[in-house]
């Protein structure tokens, strides 16, 4: 499961709406959390949304025992009353709790980059809050870009939770509107491996003899409807040309060592026959690089 969390600051532009909506194809998150998105009824600030895709079962109550969207207070006076807010979601039994969002506080000095230096009680205290709610950081991301970098997003969860999703992983987006990174949290290892290609079809095939028929044989023994037999027929066709790419090297390499053969009147003719035979593979290349 993915889950994306992001103070957007404010959607009231097309442009943010756009630049959202791209993030939300790219990543296909299952819950999202926004803050900051600046709601009509809320005025210039404020305003928090919570979304999520219907296989995704969500209650929501005073409190969730597995995942809270957190944003604190971004006034220091009142920063008090968001950690007591985040102590009262705390339960003592063993639940995983995740906790995402932007807690407009950092816990180190070195999360900080330029303008004046964090208040160490301020830090000691947000670290104290978290201890006390069992809830440990999760990821050492890049700091936001911008002129003056803070940590203020992040994820944090309890050993029960990290101990139910030992694969997971946080990570802070690009952006192009926001001067807050979009969180990510993936419950899921990455995929490894290398991206399939775009499907291209190539101007050599049909200089082999057994294109058409390969093309026959492969639609004939599909089944499905159109769209799975052109599936088929894209795969087959891949797996035929590599077989094929494979054969010609092998066949270049083969007729150049005949051609170094020595000549004589009884192999003239089987030496330009060769020659045909070569030209027409490195013709090939030449059509396949064109």
């Amino acid at each position: 499961m993915k889950l994306l969390s992001w103070n957007v600051r404010g959607l009231g532009s097309p442009r943010a709406v756009n630049r959202l909506r791209h993030m939300l194809k790219t990543q296909n998150p299952q819950v999202v959390f926004f803050m900051e998105t600046k709601v009509r009824k809320k005025g210039t600030r404020g305003g928090l949304c919570l979304a999520w895709k219907q296989e995704v079962s969500v209650n929501l109550q005073q409190f969730s025992k597995r995942f809270t969207g957190f944003y604190g207070s971004p006034y220091e006076y009142d920063r008090d009353n968001s950690w007591a807010d985040l102590k009262n979601l705390y339960i003592e039994e063993r639940v995983p709790w995740l906790v995402c969002g932007d807690f407009n506080e950092i816990m180190y000095g070195f999360e900080k980059k330029g303008g004046i230096p964090r208040d160490e009680r301020r830090m000691e205290l947000f670290r104290r809050v978290l201890l006390d709610c069992g809830l440990m950081d999760m990821e050492r991301g890049n700091l936001p870009e911008t002129n003056i970098r803070e940590r203020l997003d992040r994820g944090v969860a309890n050993g029960d939770w990290v101990e139910q999703f030992p694969d997971v992983s946080i990570q802070h987006l690009t952006h192009s509107f926001s001067d807050h990174c979009p969180l990510l949290v993936s419950t899921e290892r990455a995929k490894q491996g290398v991206k399939e290609a775009a499907f291209k079809f190539e101007a050599w095939w049909t200089m082999e003899e057994s294109f058409e028929e390969e093309v026959k044989n492969i639609w004939e023994s599909s089944s499905g409807n159109l769209m799975q037999k052109l599936d088929e027929l894209k795969n087959g066709l891949r797996r035929w040309a590599s077989r094929i790419q494979d054969d010609r090297k092998t066949r270049k390499a083969f007729l150049t060592d005949r051609l170094a053969a020595e000549r004589d009147d009884n192999n003239l003719a089987e030496l330009i026959d060769t020659k045909i035979q070569l030209n027409l593979e490195i013709d090939k290349d030449e059509r396949y690089w064109e």
